[in-house]
């Protein structure tokens, strides 16, 4: 199978997760402002609930942890792909509502 397909499918992976994590920590953070908006709404004490938002920081900053940690595997596979030779930029897409799932990656080009 030719290294560009095989980079291609790799590439294809490498983008779905960089978009699950990016939702994740999108859905944590609206948590967090749904639980504290919520303790305002009902007039309790910052007292309640604080070990569940505390508990919730520590997962946010995870998955930040998680963000940063993507990020640098995909420098490192860039790298990779030069060092094997593929100089064909491989293309993901912009997610723009729908599932990662959903939007195949198509486009391949040749970098000059």
């Amino acid at each position: 199978m030719e290294k560009a397909f095989v980079a291609q499918r790799v590439a294809t992976k490498l983008f779905a997760t960089e978009n699950a994590v990016d939702a994740a920590l999108a859905e944590a953070s609206g948590l967090m402002c749904d639980m504290l908006q919520a303790r305002k709404d009902l007039g309790l004490s910052a007292v309640v609930g604080d070990a569940a938002v505390s508990k919730l920081g520590e997962a946010i900053t995870a998955i930040g942890l998680a963000r940063t940690a993507m990020v640098s595997a995909h420098a490192e596979l860039e790298e990779t792909k030069l060092r094997i030779g593929i100089r064909t930029k491989l293309a993901g897409y912009e997610d723009k509502g729908s599932s990662a799932a959903d939007q195949p990656v198509t486009t391949m080009r040749i970098a000059s």
